[in-house]
């Protein structure tokens, strides 16, 4: 059976930006890199048409497709992280190569793709059969532009900000 694998496309850039989003999380790497065969929209022969890579374990193409495209939030690629490190480091690394920080866990990376980056636990703060709390972690994850694990508990489990 095949997979479904999206496609980003870039215009020029594909394998610097598949390089710095293997950089990002653990279980990415770049698996193949197709070079154009003939000159053509998409670049020279001998230039970088396609990069295939994981991250995460997620199959992914960048595709150098030879004009800019814009990217809207219909759709992102969202990490889902272990823990506030992860979720800082992951963040951070964004920010450092031109990424712009958005509301409640959303950035844009340098190319304008959009990610959200996600501690795990909200999603069990989310499904709790606690709606009261699930509606608590909710509505603080609302106020926040990079998710603050400790915040998302205390706000979860009824107690006030420390």
């Amino acid at each position: 059976m095949s997979k479904l694998v999206p496609c980003m496309w870039f215009n020029g850039d594909a394998e610097e930006a598949a390089k710095f989003y293997v950089s990002l999380v653990p279980n990415s790497e770049i698996t193949h890199v197709q070079q154009n065969v003939s000159d053509g929209p998409s670049g020279t022969e001998g230039s970088v048409l396609v990069v295939e890579f994981t991250v995460a374990g997620q199959p992914l193409v960048a595709l150098n497709g030879g004009m800019k495209m814009e990217y809207t939030h219909a759709i992102s690629l969202m990490i889902h992280c272990d823990d506030q490190a992860q979720v800082d480091s992951v963040w951070n690394a964004f920010l450092a190569h031109g990424g712009k920080a958005e509301q409640c866990g959303w950035l844009r990376d340098r190319w304008g793709v959009a990610w959200q980056v996600v501690p795990k636990v909200m999603f069990d703060f989310l499904s709790s059969p606690d709606k009261a709390a699930a509606a608590r972690a909710m509505q603080a994850m609302m106020k926040m532009v990079k998710l603050d694990v400790d915040a998302l508990r205390r706000a979860f489990e009824g107690k006030s900000a420390a």
